[in-house]
């Protein structure tokens, strides 16, 4: 949704590129020790950093295009690249298949203990109590939904009120939306600041006695800010509302701990936590999950059906997961768990904080750029959105461009239509978003392709994206 577009296919459009457009500088050879100026100040960089230490394990990223062009990966917050252990994983899963839950012989067995030890493998790398706190789903997507149409039709009455925030990707929008339409519920939107961080004050405003959920993103997919969670969930519990938080952003790249942040629901995506897609998860205590009333019927999710009786329901996590599961992804997801605290998420976090400023910096040299979120200093994941500020280069010709130079990236609305409209932004933005498998050389070498291809498209040259036909 609002994906990059261009106007056909990709053999059907023609670029013309400026002859005297420089050629991006080679890598530069390692070092020992290599020196970096920020701001004035000369800093010494490990010679191996953490993206030279993992590289290998992402088959993906040791790729060439367009005649031998290499690739260089920055669309890490819509997808991220798999480790090999998590394509071995699913591998050995399907090498030696079988259902869960439901089998006596030995393969059977083997793959539920598969799919519960990675039910496991999400419980510790969220400080979950217990596994069964954990219910597998599609992806943060079913998860949000999961709570609105369980949760939300068990506890919410006409004139209740769910408070979210004009920051939020549309599946932790859309939800709250139909469920208003359903039920007639208020849904109130608390609004960001000109940094595109959330105004907390504004938020704390909305909140009555009626508010029964607060559901927020932890980080912003379009402008990189981060929520100061903890605060607003003090805030929520202080008038009787529930937190869910949405974390697709957060848990592949900050350390998590459920019981510190103080949010009620958690949900992620594992394809943005370097695992496969078609799995996500709901996380919620116990005593919540135990009150609220299967979403999905079918089969796993029963304790007992008769003709002559209503069914009765398994217990937590097995009441909301119906149906065969996706037993592969979670395997995978598993996999990519364990993967990411082998590396250590305290390590991942402290990287890629000096990603997201050497993002920024370099960007913001770029004479006619227009940043949006907060600058490094106040706090900001590594992703950055961006437009030429002239309104007269669309983020789609930028985006087509820098793949010609090798560089996968994003435009559009990123799934955020309501953050792009504040900012005036109508075709969207460019957007660069950045794993731990990525490198200061990367950035640098982004930095002179985008500023070349302003050049370009600014003289009139390039690809031209067609508004009256995206």
């Amino acid at each position: 949704e609002g994906a990059a577009r261009a106007g056909g296919t990709a053999s059907s459009i023609f670029c013309r590129r400026s002859s005297t457009a420089a050629s991006l500088a080679p890598a530069a050879a390692a070092a020992a020790v290599a020196l970096r100026a920020r701001g004035g100040e000369v800093v010494k960089e490990e010679a191996r950093t953490l993206a030279d230490q993992v590289r290998a394990d992402f088959p993906a990223l040791d790729q060439t295009h367009h005649e031998g062009t290499p690739l260089v990966y920055l669309d890490t917050a819509a997808t991220a690249q798999k480790p090999s252990a998590v394509l071995d994983a699913i591998g050995h899963y399907y090498g030696s298949a079988a259902n869960v839950h439901r089998g006596s012989y030995v393969l059977a067995a083997q793959a539920t203990e598969e799919y519960e030890g990675a039910r496991a493998s999400v419980a510790k790398l969220i400080g979950a109590k217990a596994p069964e706190e954990v219910v597998f789903t599609s992806g943060a997507t079913e998860a949000i939904n999961l709570v609105a149409q369980s949760w939300g039709l068990a506890n919410l009455r006409p004139g209740d009120e769910v408070v979210t925030t004009a920051l939020e990707h549309h599946s932790n929008l859309v939800p709250w939306q139909l469920l208003s339409k359903r039920l007639g519920i208020v849904v109130k939107y608390a609004r960001f600041g000109p940094t595109g961080e959330l105004d907390l004050e504004h938020l704390e405003s909305l909140l009555t006695p009626n508010t029964k959920l607060v559901a927020v993103t932890h980080i912003s997919n379009a402008l990189g800010s981060i929520t100061p969670v903890r605060a607003v969930a003090d805030l929520a519990h202080g008038v009787g509302a529930l937190v869910l938080l949405d974390a697709c952003q957060s848990v592949p790249h900050l350390k998590i701990d459920v019981a510190s942040l103080g949010v009620d629901f958690l949900a992620a995506s594992g394809h943005k936590m370097y695992g496969p897609t078609g799995i996500g998860f709901l996380w919620s205590r116990a005593e919540i999950l135990e009150g609220m009333p299967p979403w999905k019927g079918g089969g796993e999710m029963i304790k007992e059906v008769r003709l002559d009786a209503e069914p009765t329901f398994a217990p937590v996590p097995a009441r909301f997961e119906a149906g065969t599961p996706p037993i592969a992804q979670a395997v995978g997801l598993g996999a990519a768990c364990e993967y990411l605290m082998n590396i250590g998420m305290d390590r991942i976090e402290a990287y890629e904080r000096r990603l997201a400023a050497h993002l920024w910096e370099r960007l913001a040299e770029i004479e006619g750029l227009a940043l949006y979120g907060p600058p490094p200093e106040r706090g900001r994941a590594a992703l950055l959105t961006f437009n030429d500020e002239s309104g007269e280069v669309y983020p789609q010709d930028i985006a087509m461009l820098a793949d010609e130079d090798g560089f996968a990236i994003r435009a559009g609305q990123h799934c955020a239509q309501p953050v792009h409209r504040e900012l005036g932004a109508a075709y969207g933005s460019a957007r660069a978003s950045l794993g731990f498998y990525n490198t200061f050389d990367d950035i640098d070498r982004f930095a002179s392709s985008l500023r070349d291809n302003l050049e370009m498209l600014r003289s009139g040259e390039g690809c031209m994206f067609d508004p009256e036909n995206p």
